[in-house]
């Protein structure tokens, strides 16, 4: 997994409220298990008409939005079912950063385990910020995970918060799995002790 240190980038405003995990990724598109060629499914819906042609009036479908990497929304992003692909698709597209006023606790989760940092700001700041996004590409958003601040294009700071235990995941670039590999030298310890000590036990595979 990326580290998140310190983006700056374009952001696109989307000012929708409740916007589920099935209008970020729809549900025909599920199966797959990669985590990659989702991008281009982001928002289905809402970027294609019923044959398929783009939507114009969609911000993803607009310059300079088509290369954002900070998203901004309105209450209760990614409820709905639990999928891991919606934070894999707003990743494919491009999207490192989502910043609204709440999310939906499970969308909320999976986005730090994939790299993704969901950072909750109150309705009138997202407002703010939407202002900003509008701009267009000269006035770009920087995160820094680090310092815990939102820095607008006017250089204003607006601060954060965030878990520190998952702050540090992010800057780190660890999710589940490089966790675990943290502490491969004792994992590799105990197997071999129980190797040593419990040799009558059969090995996986074994007899």
């Amino acid at each position: 997994m990326d580290r998140f240190t310190t983006l700056t980038a374009i952001a696109a405003p989307l000012p929708l409220a409740n916007v589920d995990t099935d209008k970020i990724i729809p549900a025909r598109f599920l199966k797959t298990i990669k985590r990659t060629g989702l991008g281009v499914h982001l928002f289905d819906t809402l970027r294609y008409d019923e044959s398929g042609a783009e939507r114009p009036d969609f911000v993803l479908n607009q310059e300079p939005y088509r290369r954002a990497q900070i998203l901004i929304a309105f209450e209760n992003f990614g409820c709905g079912s639990s999928r891991e692909h919606a934070p894999w698709a707003l990743l494919d597209f491009g999207i490192r950063c989502v910043i609204a006023p709440d999310f939906a606790d499970i969308f909320h989760n999976n986005c730090f385990k994939n790299g993704i940092l969901p950072i909750r700001l109150p309705r009138e700041v997202c407002e703010a910020l939407m202002a900003d996004a509008r701009m267009g590409g000269n006035a770009r958003l920087t995160v820094d995970l680090q310092r815990q601040v939102v820095v607008r294009p006017n250089g204003e700071e607006i601060r954060f918060e965030i878990d520190p235990f998952r702050r540090h995941l992010l800057l780190e670039g660890l999710d589940d799995i490089g966790q675990t590999l943290q502490h491969a030298p004792a994992i590799d310890g105990y197997e071999a002790r129980q190797r040593s000590e419990r040799a009558w036990v059969p090995a996986i595979g074994g007899v």
